[in-house]
């Protein structure tokens, strides 16, 4: 690795001397400098685009040059006459000024080759062929190459910093703008432009009342030839491991015209490649927003789906995977609009995993724990959306939105562990959601403008969980505490939940314009919610026969029938003011709740009003340039589970008790963000700094019986309080693109453990320098090294864990005919128990086709090559450090042929 870095820094070094630069400032005929003029070199040779640059607002640029090459300079800007001149470069720098002249006949620029880069007010045009080197075949591959765009770990474009929250293909929604399946699938081929949408409002009526400057999107223009037919591409392939036959198939088609589009994609595999994964998949939310999203209340309605193992970057042991997903749009006539989507994903997971567990304070007496796990899991899901948008003139707009979600998911662990024995457990649920959404936009005149959103959602779930332990010994002193019977080969110990939530969320917003530079909001909102929540605790008996056992603890309830009311009626007022530079919003928001739950024949209340003021102040430094101070006052509510007093099994070793009093929390957010993306010497800026510190915090009261521990909720009187914050430099160097993210998070709070308190610090930062390169022509790399720490403090002990892993990506396009990649990475994480853990991941690819305009691609694909069994991660918590081994699917090649539409 280090003589690889000292070889590509030697590189770097030789190809930067052996350029030149350009710089110069563009005037116009009374010498005033021009800002966003257009500059570009064309090599005369190759008839190429060497360099290109756009002017400050003084006026300069820069342009990076070969030595001894006779370029054509062109200059140009909206209005003015194209300049045109030749340029022979020899081992200086060159600096020049070049004077405009307005076109009296107004023709339109015309430039010998288009600029890769170019803004349009709060719209960045970038041109998608200046940066295809030919071994792009995704979306996602030309996006890494933009300036300022990166694709995060996640999968999801980020801009500047900020993730894109909506992409459209032709100003249609793609799946309803989800960036990670737009991304994936739409071949880079059909891409001719990408426009990054600054302040993106959704609603053009709201332009100019709302603050949109956190809201990017991204809208792919498609070449010409893409339009008004069907393209994309059907993959297929197989290959053989040491396990099974492998296979994939991945037809992916995509039809637009200007009056509807169409899209499919299809996938079945079992190489770990799925279109989307469990996490996507309940991330989809079909573009929802709740109405009361800036109102200063939250309210968590929880989340009981089954608490799946997670995979690592969807490898596993073994991956299955099927998926068909639709989407289309129609529109009949200029007011109306239709949209929808269907989704159907299943997905077959085997997974295995080996843990050890240290707990860090000796005195609570919980012996180590090693686990040996292997878990089967299946998940069937179906999403399906219908939109429609209708705007009659440009005063009024009523959108509907409907999304119905259908799950079906099991999950079955074997797990031994060397203090419980061996376990058997079983879970599955059968959940469903309808969610809805009515919106209606109505402007009377310039100076008023009215909105009405509503939300209503109504959600069932029903987790069931099964854990048998065969190992009685150990779990004996748990099973007589829940009232199990002891007489048994084992302990078979079962629980039915139910939760039944049932939430309305509206709100009417009124504004009045009252100039150019400051307008008046009024926000009249109602939050309302019911959940109903059931529990039931059962022992199978070696006779078949069911036994419900009476617990000597927590008042001998083991059961739930708990109904939770909650109610949020508020009204709120923003004031925003432009000046110069500055824009304030003040705002404060009225909140009238009332909240209360029934249960075992009692019911609790808590009626209260409270006022919640937030602040907002953004410093235009330049046009791409801003700082952004936000504070906010949130009161936090909880759901129904954590109310309930009734025992309930999270697993055979995490027991949760509610209470029924608990309170809400309030919580103080400050935000500061700064954001500079600067054309003219291709830097990219990004740093955000938030804090916050939330007083009457539900924490938990801590007990453990070995290493089965039992929670018991309640408000804690200590402050907690948390640090992030997040940082990005980008800079192009001809070529070559360095950056640098930095991260840094610090969090305190209290935990109870056996009746004492104790005040937990946690200290978390990571660096990635990463060095990437654009040549047309010649091979590209991309070099990163992550070095991450994670630091915690607890009762004046310490665990600390370091990871460095660096990564080499490699691409090279052959002859015009083959695309070869491969990347490589090594990861090293330090263990207080003994020597680092290491693990490597290298996979490679070389692929076949005939020329630019052959539809078939082969492609023969290596996974794995060096045979990584597991890759290991260690961590730490307020209570313990732990390392785990998580094995993954062994090597594998497989040959694919691609068809392109």
């Amino acid at each position: 690795m280090k003589k690889l870095l000292l070889i590509t820094l030697l590189a770097f070094s030789t190809l930067s001397f052996a350029q030149v630069t350009l710089k110069g400032v563009v005037k116009d005929s009374i010498g005033q400098p021009l800002d966003l003029a257009n500059v570009i070199a064309i090599n005369q040779t190759t008839n190429a685009l060497e360099s290109y640059g756009i002017t400050n607002d003084k006026g300069r640029f820069i342009l990076t040059l070969e030595k001894n090459t006779s370029y054509n300079i062109q200059v140009s800007y909206v209005g003015m006459k194209t300049h045109e001149e030749s340029l022979q470069t020899k081992a200086e720098n060159i600096e020049k000024e070049i004077t405009l002249f307005e076109d009296n006949a107004l023709a339109q620029v015309e430039l010998t080759y288009e600029m890769p880069v170019t803004i349009k007010g709060d719209t960045l045009v970038y041109n998608a062929d200046s940066f295809k080197d030919g071994t792009e075949r995704k979306l996602e591959d030309v996006l890494k190459k933009l300036p300022g765009v990166e694709i995060n770990d996640d999968g999801q474009i980020e801009v500047e910093g900020k993730r894109v929250n909506k992409i459209m293909v032709d100003g249609k929604d793609f799946f309803d703008g989800d960036t990670k399946l737009a991304s994936k699938n739409i071949p880079s081929n059909a891409v001719d432009k990408v426009q990054v949408l600054k302040n993106y409002a959704e609603v053009g009526q709201l332009s100019s009342v709302t603050n949109n400057q956190d809201n990017y999107a991204i809208n792919i223009k498609l070449k010409e030839g893409k339009k008004n037919f069907w393209f994309g591409n059907v993959m297929a392939g197989g290959g053989v491991s040491t396990n099974d036959e492998l296979y994939i198939a991945q037809p992916k088609l995509f039809y637009y015209s200007p009056n509807y589009s169409l899209n499919f994609i299809g996938d079945l595999n079992n190489l770990g490649e799925p279109a989307l994964n469990r996490r996507d998949l309940q991330n989809f939310g079909g573009g929802f927003r709740p109405p009361s999203r800036n109102s200063g209340t939250s309210l968590n309605l929880g989340n009981n789906n089954l608490g799946f193992l997670s995979q690592q970057n969807n490898r596993a042991l073994d991956v299955e995977n099927k998926l068909a997903a639709g989407n289309f749009s129609y529109s009949p006539s200029k007011t109306l609009d239709l949209s929808g989507f269907g989704i159907f994903n299943s997905s077959k997971v085997y997974l295995r995993q080996k843990s050890f567990r240290q707990y860090t304070d000796p005195a609570l007496g919980i012996p180590d724990e090693a686990t040996d796990q292997m878990t089967k899991q299946r998940s069937d899901v179906g999403l399906a959306k219908l939109s429609a948008s209708y705007k009659p003139n440009v005063n009024n707009q009523l959108d509907y939105d409907v999304l119905a979600r259908f799950t079906k998911e099991t999950q079955d662990r074997y797990l031994f562990s060397s203090v419980v024995g061996n376990t058997i457990q079983f879970e599955e649920n059968s959940p469903y959601s309808i969610n809805q959404n009515l919106n209606y936009y109505y402007t009377l005149n310039a100076t008023n403008i009215f909105a009405f959103e509503a939300q209503h959602l109504l959600q069932d779930e029903d987790p069931f969980y099964n854990a048998f332990l065969e190992d009685k010994t150990n779990f004996d002193p748990t099973a007589n505490s829940l009232g199990l019977d002891p007489n048994q080969t084992g302990y078979d110990i079962n629980q039915n939940r139910r939760v039944k939530s049932n939430q309305l969320d509206a709100k009417l917003d009124y504004w009045n314009i009252l100039n150019a530079k400051s307008n008046i909001n009024f926000t009249l909102g109602a939050l309302v919610s019911r959940q109903d929540f059931n529990t039931n605790i059962f022992q199978i008996l070696d006779d078949n026969s069911t036994l419900d056992p009476t617990p000597n603890f927590n008042d001998g309830l083991d059961t739930n029938d708990t109904k939770y009311n909650f109610s949020d009626w508020y009204l709120g007022m923003h004031y925003t003011l432009k000046a110069g530079k500055f824009t304030f919003t003040p705002g404060v928001s009225f909140h009238a709740y009332a909240n209360s739950n029934n249960q075992f024949g009692a019911e609790y209340s808590n009626n209260f009003f409270r006022v919640l003021p937030d602040f907002e102040t953004r410093i235009d430094l330049k046009k791409s340039e801003s700082l952004t101070l936000r504070y906010s006052m949130t009161n936090q509510f909880t759901d129904v589970t954590n109310l309930a007093r009734g025992i309930v099994l999270n697993s055979y070793d995490a027991i949760q008790i509610g209470n029924p009093l608990l309170e809400n929390a309030l919580t103080n957010n400050i935000n500061l963000f700064y954001r500079s993306f600067n054309l003219f010497n291709y830097t990219n800026v990004f740093a955000s700094v938030n804090y916050s510190s939330a007083v009457n915090q539900i924490r938990s009261l801590s007990d453990f019986q070995s290493v089965i521990k039992t929670n018991r909720f309640f408000n804690s009187e200590f402050a907690d309080e948390s640090l992030s914050s997040f940082g990005r430099v980008q800079r192009t160097f001809g070529k070559f693109r360095g950056s640098l993210n930095a991260s840094f998070n610090y969090s305190k709070f209290n935990q109870f453990i056996q009746g004492n308190r104790s005040v937990n610090e946690s200290y978390r930062q990571s660096y990635t320098p990463e060095i990437r390169t654009n040549f047309r022509e010649a091979p590209n790399f991309e070099i990163s090294y992550r070095y991450s720490v994670n630091d915690n403090k607890q009762g004046g002990r310490t665990t600390k864990f370091i990871t460095r892993a660096p990564r080499v990506e490699f691409d090279a396009y052959i002859l015009k005919k083959f695309t070869f990649l491969t990347n490589y990475s090594y990861t090293t994480q330090s263990n207080p128990n003994g020597a680092p853990q290491t693990y490597e991941i290298w996979d490679a690819s070389l692929s076949y086709r005939k020329n630019n305009d052959s539809k078939w691609e082969y492609t023969l694909k290596a996974s794995n090559l060096l045979n990584t069994q597991s890759l290991v991660q260690n961590g730490n918590n307020n209570v313990s450090v732990f390392s785990s081994e998580y094995f993954i699917q062994p090597r594998f090649i497989t040959l694919r042929i691609s068809y392109e539409l």
